[in-house]
This record gives C-alpha cells, structure tokens and sequence, in this order.
C-alpha cells in the first residue's frame, strides 16, 4: 500500500519510524494507503532544517519573500480543482465545498502578499534632544502549525502563509486523517521558489505533537482542534516557554428574531448546520427561534429543505452532503442523536436510518438530522456534536436568546436574523462570542480581518491571520538612537529622561 510521506528540506522522505496508519475514503470505508508517522527523531530533522533555513530566510528582504507568496497563489489558483479532488477523496466533503475550503486559505496567501506593508514599523524624531525612536517587527525563528482534518487545506492556510511572509520557518502537522493536502502545499511552495527547508511536513500522532511542543527551537505553536485537545497544547506549550495559539470547539448559534425573513433564514441554516455534514468549527448546530410562532414557521420551512438534501459521495457531482470522517464519528454522531432523544427532545428529521447510495452502503454516511424542543440541560446543546444535526432551541424573548447563549462555555461564533438595526447592534456590541454575524449565518472573518473565539473556544492571546496572524508570529522590537554631536556630557547615575 502506498506511503504518504513526510516533506523535509525540500522533498518527501520516507518514515523511518516503523509505524504508519491508514488513510481512508469516507465515502466508501475503503483504505486506499497509509500515512508515516513520525518518531520524534524524524521532528527533529524537520525543526533542524527549518532552524538552518531559517538565518537566511529572515534576512531575505519581504519584498522577495512576498513574491514567492504570489507565485504560489498563482501555482494555488491553476490547481485548485486537484487539490479539491485530493481534499474530498480523504474528508469526504463535496467537491464544491472543497473548492470553497481551498478559495478561503487563498485569501489568506493573498493577505500574505502584502507583507512588506504589513511589517511597516514606527519612528518619532527627537523623543529628545538628539535622540530618535523607531520600532520593528523580528520574525520568531521556527514555528509548527497542528492542525485538524475537517479543512485539510484552509486552516494550514491560516498559517503558514502570514508565518513565512513575517521572515518564520515552519513546520506543518496535519491531520492523519487527510494528510495528502499539505504535500501538495508543500511541492507547490518549493516549485514557487520558496528554499528547502523554510516549509517541512511530518505526518503524526500525539507523539509528533508532543515532540513538537517540547522541542526548544520551536518557538511558536498554533493549534486548530477540539477543546479538550487546545487545553493541552496551550498548557503544554506555554509551559515550555512557547508563545501559543490554541483554536478549540464550538456551538455556534443562530438567532431568529421574529421580524427576521424566516425563507432567507431557513435557506442559511441549511447550509450553515449541513454542509461539509456539519464538520465546522464555525457550523450553525443550534436555531433559537424567538417565540412559538416563530419556531413553528421556521421548522415548517426546514423540514421539506432538509428532506430533499442529496447527500452522497463527491464523486457524484449533484451531492450537496457527503460522509462524516470516520466510523467512530459516525458513530459519535448517531449516538448524540439517541441521546437527544432519551433525554427528551423531538426528532423532527431522523437522519439515523439514512441509506447510502448503491456502491456507498460502507460510507460513514449520517442523514441531516432536525431536533426540536432542545433544552439547555440537555447533552446535545452542552456539547458539541460535529455532525450534520441541527437543535432547536425555543426562546420567549430576546433578553432569553441572548442570556441562552452567553451561558455556554463555547464562544466561538454567533449569528442572528432580524430586519431591526436597532436589535442588531445591540446583540452584536453585547453578546459574549468572538465573531458574530448579522444575517450571515457563518461570520468567517475575510483575511484582512481575524478568526477566533472566546472563552472556551480559544487559548492564548492571539487571534488568527489578519492584523493578529502578523502580531502573533512577530515581536516587537524598540531601538532608541543618538549620535555623538562632538559635545562631552558627564556621567549621570540617575534615570535617564530625555528632555
């Protein structure tokens, strides 16, 4: 069975560790190869190669190191559809949402693109008499990106891109689970010019991960994955004396005030809780429908929506849902799904009797589930659930809506729908979550702006890309100058002033 490789200095290199896993195909349950798993020995080799690149890379001025960024957005750009079709053979999502995944990091090269703009310091002349103040921005040295399987291509993206644009080397820990992606990435750097070694691959486990967070060349860790998990890495790290970035888990509601356009808001929960069969840290799980009447109306435009949903494999171009990753996410999800239902909500759409297409029956397939009168004692809104089912959640009023979901310990994203401005702003400026969207049921910053949460939803200070990717993978850097002007002064023993 063929090796999915680590990339290291510049090429792929084979494991040496003895251990590998399979890869694969969510659509089917087939294995089609095997992933290396790298032994901490073989994490060294890939941080000493990024620390080797990384005395040159810094000093390579940023106009250069952006135009290696561009050539790769182009490379990026005329091969969007093969690494869509890689992404969808090992997540399983459709091609279409795959395509989207890859467009979304592209953004991210783009921002990327301008960082001789974004490394621009400050200077004020004469602070004092004679004496000149300027600050810069200095790359870390080397940082690891660890990132999850639901956007094998995108969340690397978050990355790497404003990493390496700020003068960093990097190395990349993807998931196991759909590994194949960053090799393409990291053929398509070096084909851009990047230099071998500035951009590595190890595929792994927690051992790499592990390796990774205690090796003291890395200096800078970030992290997109479940919470438990982000907990760890951030501890962990920190406690190494790394600067860390830690993206965990989500219950992302939406609210559905009663002046909302309940068609446009049906149509967005559609896509917000279904696609990529609910594998987003930023997908809607959780409706709050405002009143009765409002919730009726609402179930009874989603529920014909959900039931003509084609769910299938990518290959069929026509699906609108693929699998879920794995048998034990399936597993996980379906079992979500009996738990709801023991503890008293209503199945209002059952997705657990779904029947895979003929060639499929051995996909990791769950139907898009509906469930009402969801409470918040219940298990299916306290934990987040990563799959394709959707609570409702009904609310009498507003202040109820808002105080719903300032009590959940994810604050990742919200949204709501309402035709009243009034209401709007002011659950944006007082709702207690990192993104938040208004009549956009999927509040994903563009690049230009910053991903992340808050309380349990993200570790560290930082936020991701944007303004916060540039802050996160530099430091600051205050020089104060004077020069001798021919005049001799005395010593002086007290603090110094600059008057």
């Amino acid at each position: 069975m063929t090796e999915i490789a680590h990339y290291i200095d510049g090429a792929r290199v084979s494991g040496t560790s003895g251990r590998s896993q399979p890869v694969t195909d969510p659509a089917t349950g087939e294995s089609t190869r095997e992933v290396a798993l790298a032994s901490p020995a073989e994490v060294d080799r890939a941080v000493e190669a990024a620390q080797a690149a990384w005395g040159e890379w810094r000093r390579t001025p940023a106009l250069r190191r952006a135009r290696i960024l561009d050539r790769f957005k182009t490379i990026l750009w005329d091969r969007m559809d093969q690494l869509a079709e890689t992404i969808s053979a090992e997540h399983g999502k459709t091609h279409d949402d795959a395509l989207g995944e890859v467009t979304r990091g592209l953004e991210v090269v783009e921002f990327a693109v301008g960082a001789p703009n974004l490394l621009k310091g400050e200077i004020t002349e004469n602070v004092g008499t004679g004496v000149d103040s300027h600050s810069l921005r200095q790359p870390l040295g080397v940082v690891a990106g660890i990132t999850p399987f639901n956007f094998p291509a995108m969340v690397p993206m978050w990355m790497f891109p404003v990493a390496l644009a700020c003068g960093n080397t990097f190395v990349l820990k993807p998931s196991e689970r759909d590994p194949s992606a960053s090799l393409l990435i990291a053929e398509w750097l070096t084909k851009a010019g990047l230099p071998a070694g500035v951009f590595n691959v190890v595929q792994g486990d927690k051992a790499a991960v592990d390796a990774l967070l205690e090796h003291p060349d890395v200096k800078a860790v970030s992290f997109v994955g479940s919470t438990p998990i982000a907990r760890y890495i951030y501890e962990t790290g920190t406690k190494a004396g790394k600067r860390v970035q830690a993206l965990g888990g989500a219950k992302n509601h939406m609210v559905i005030l009663p002046d909302a356009d309940l068609d446009m808001a049906a149509n967005a929960l559609m896509g917000a809780a279904y696609g990529s069969a609910g594998e987003r840290c930023m997908a809607i799980s959780v409706a709050v429908p405002v009143t009765d009447q409002v919730a009726d109306a609402l179930i009874e435009r989603l529920v014909p929506k959900i039931e003509a949903l084609k769910v299938g494999p990518a290959a069929d171009r026509a699906s609108e849902m693929g699998p879920v990753v794995t048998r034990a996410a399936q597993e996980k999800i379906l079992g979500y799904i009996d738990r709801g239902e023991a503890e008293g909500a209503k199945i209002v759409v059952d997705g657990r009797g779904f029947t895979p297409p003929q060639g499929y029956e051995n996909g990791y397939y769950v139907g898009p589930t509906l469930i009402d009168e969801v409470t918040p004692e219940m298990t299916i809104w306290r934990e987040e659930i990563f799959g394709p089912v959707l609570s409702v959640v009904r609310r009498k009023d507003y202040a109820g809506a808002v105080e719903l979901i300032d009590r959940h310990d994810y604050a990742n994203g919200v949204a709501v729908f309402t035709r009243d401005g009034d209401a709007a702003r002011t659950f944006a400026h007082d709702v207690e979550v990192g993104m938040v969207g208004v009549n956009v049921p999927i509040p994903v910053p563009m690049a230009f702006h910053s991903f992340g949460g808050w309380k349990q939803s993200l570790f560290g200070d930082h936020h991701m890309h944007g303004p916060e990717g540039v802050r996160f993978y530099t430091r600051l850097k205050t020089i104060t100058t004077r020069w001798p002007t021919g005049v001799r002064t005395d010593p002086e023993f007290v603090m110094p002033t600059m008057g």
